[in-house]
């Protein structure tokens, strides 16, 4: 798997995302592709500390390990898998704003590296390392830049 730590992996998904356009469909789900794009900036701005999110203690209880195993193993995710409310985008956001913020927000990770993560305690998986919080990232981006078809 790819890492978004490194430059020529992180380099990999920038050009993926440069490959959408406005009117890209989706192949499953049911986010526009600008939704999709303020979406994928979520998690990115959970472990930069930009953004806090909040989970009931029996969610994590009950499926926070579960969790963390299927967004840190080697495997991709499934199709239409649910999304935390605080993740669902309602409104349709600005293409090209959406689509530079995250590039923005990706290529922080290989500028800044392991200094850019600030939170290593995610509210649902737990205490994370770095390389699980790159391949959780890694796998989310992949997932959704699939969705849409690069």
């Amino acid at each position: 798997m790819e890492s978004l730590f490194h430059p020529k992996g992180n380099q990999h998904i920038v050009d993926r995302i440069d490959k959408l356009t406005p009117i890209a469909l989706s192949e499953w789900g049911v986010m526009t592709v600008s939704q999709m794009l303020e979406h994928c900036q979520l998690p990115l701005q959970v472990v930069y500390g930009t953004k806090e999110i909040k989970v009931n203690w029996i969610m994590r209880l009950l499926f926070g390990n579960k969790a963390k195993k299927q967004f840190t193993n080697a495997h991709p995710f499934g199709r239409s898998m649910p999304t935390a409310k605080e993740f669902k985008i309602t409104h349709e956001p600005d293409f090209e704003s959406a689509k530079q913020k995250l590039k923005e927000l990706v290529t922080k990770f290989s500028r800044e590296g392991h200094d850019a993560i600030k939170v290593t305690v995610h509210p649902l998986f737990g205490k994370m390392t770095h390389t699980e919080i790159d391949i959780a990232q890694w796998k989310h981006l992949d997932h959704h830049l699939k969705q849409f078809g690069v």
